[in-house]
C-alpha cells in the first residue's frame, strides 16, 4: 500500500504520532511530509499553498492508495490545487481541534482556525480522534459555529462527519513497557513532576496555587518543573522558580530522552494543572513510567484515568498530594496505573483496521 502522510504543523505529539503509525506497518510505502509547528496562523491557512506550490507539488502528484493528515491540513484546498489528490482516499487524524481551546490568554479568537478544521473533517473518508472529549468538543463547537451563519448552511453537515468517526490515542512507544527505565530508583524525598509546554493554557497559575498550599501545610516534597519555554513564559512559572528554589531539581526542557524518562520514572507524582488537553501523552508517558497521576476531572482525562487520580480543585489536589506523601513516608507503596493497553501493540490492528476502512476494503 502507498501512503502519503501529511503532518502540517509538526507538534511533538503530532511527530511521535506519525512516527509511531510508520513503524507499525513497515510493510507499507510511506511518504512524508511535514511543516514546523510555528507561524500558526499562517501554517494552517498557507500549508495546502506552501506544499502545492512548492517543491512539494511532484510528490503530492504521485499515485496513492491513500492520504493521512492531520487536522491542521488544509485539506479542502489542498486538494483543488493538486487535482491529483481529489479522489484519494482520506483519513484525517484530529489531535485537538479548534472549538475547544480556551479562550483566554493567546488563543487565537479568528473562526477560519474552526472553519479549516471542519472543512478538513469533511475530507474525510475516516475522521479519527485522539479522545472522546475531542471528538464531542468538536462535534457539539461546528454544530454551534453553524448554528450562528446566517443562510444557506446546509443540513447533515455535522452528521456527515459523526458518522465517519472514531476515537482511537496516540499509542504510547513500546519501549515505554519493554524497559525497566530505572523503575524503583525513587528517592527517600517525596517527588513531584510536572511538565507541559511553559504556555497559557498549562495551568501555571493553578501550579503555584497548589505549591503554596504544600507549603502552608509543611509537606516535605521535590519538583521537577519540566518543559519547554518560549519567548513569553507564564509569570507564575518564574515565580515558582524564585520562590520554590529550595524545591526545584530538574528545570526546563531535558534534551536527552533518556534522561527525561528516567526523572519521570523516579517521580512518585506526574501533576497535571492543564485548561486544555486532548489526551496528554506528557501525563500518560509518567505513568508508564511508574508515576502516579493526578490531573483535573475535566477534558480527557476522565477517560484515562479512575477517580482517585482526578482533582475538581487545587485543594482536593493538596488533599490527594498529602495522602500520597503519608503513605511514602510511612513506608507504603505508592499504587501504580496500567497504561500498557495504550501501548502500541494494541492498537496496530485497530489502526490498520481504520485504515482499509477509509480505503473502502
Amino acid at each position: 500500500m502507498r501512503i502519503l502522510l501529511l503532518s502540517a504543523y509538526d507538534a511533538e505529539s503530532h511527530k511521535r504520532w506519525r512516527r509511531g503509525l510508520v513503524d507499525a506497518f513497515p510493510g507499507w510505502e510511506w511518504t512524508v511530509l511535514t511543516l514546523p509547528p510555528r507561524y500558526f496562523s499562517w501554517r494552517i491557512r498557507g500549508n495546502s499553498l506552501s506544499w502545492a506550490m512548492g517543491p512539494e507539488r511532484a510528490t503530492l502528484k504521485q499515485p496513492y492508495d491513500l492520504l493521512i493528515a492531520t487536522s491542521m491540513t488544509d485539506l479542502s484546498a489542498l486538494r483543488g490545487l493538486v487535482p491529483a489528490l481529489a479522489n484519494t482516499p482520506t483519513l484525517v487524524y484530529f489531535h485537538e481541534n479548534q472549538f475547544a481551546y480556551p479562550k483566554t490568554g493567546l488563543a487565537h479568537q479568528s473562526v477560519e482556525p474552526q472553519i479549516l478544521n471542519l472543512y478538513t473533517a469533511l475530507c474525510g473518508d475516516r475522521v479519527v480522534f485522539n479522545s472522546e472529549f475531542n471528538r464531542r468538543t468538536f462535534l457539539e463547537g461546528a454544530a454551534a459555529l453553524l448554528n450562528k451563519l446566517p443562510d444557506c448552511v446546509p443540513p447533515q453537515v455535522v452528521e456527515h462527519v459523526a458518522t465517519r468517526s472514531l476515537v482511537m490515542p496516540v499509542p504510547l512507544e513500546q519501549e515505554l513497557f519493554d524497559s525497566a527505565y530505572g523503575r524503583g530508583g525513587k528517592s527517600d524525598c517525596f517527588t513531584i513532576s510536572w511538565a507541559a509546554r511553559w504556555e497559557y493554557d498549562k495551568g501555571a497559575d493553578r501550579l503555584l496555587s497548589i505549591l503554596e498550599r504544600l507549603e502552608a501545610a509543611g509537606v516535605e516534597y521535590q519538583l521537577n518543573l519540566l518543559g519547554q519555554s518560549f519567548r513569553k513564559v507564564p509569570s507564575q512559572l518564574i515565580e515558582i522558580q524564585n520562590r520554590f528554589a529550595h524545591r526545584l531539581l530538574k528545570i526546563g526542557f531535558v534534551d536527552s530522552l533518556e534522561v527525561y524518562r528516567k526523572v519521570l520514572a523516579e517521580s512518585d507524582v506526574f501533576l497535571s494543572t492543564a485548561y486544555h488537553e486532548f489526551q496528554g501523552l506528557a501525563v500518560m508517558e509518567a505513568t508508564a513510567l511508574g508515576a502516579v497521576p493526578l490531573v483535573p476531572h475535566s477534558m480527557a482525562y476522565p477517560e484515562i484515568y479512575p477517580g482517585s487520580c482526578l482533582y475538581a480543585s487545587e485543594a482536593a489536589a493538596v488533599r490527594r498530594l498529602l495522602a500520597l506523601q503519608s503513605i511514602k513516608q510511612r513506608g507504603g507503596t505508592l499504587e501504580p496505573v496500567s497504561m500498557a493497553h495504550y501501548g502500541w501493540d494494541n492498537w496496530r490492528q485497530p489502526y490498520e483496521n481504520a485504515i482499509r476502512a477509509a480505503r473502502g476494503l
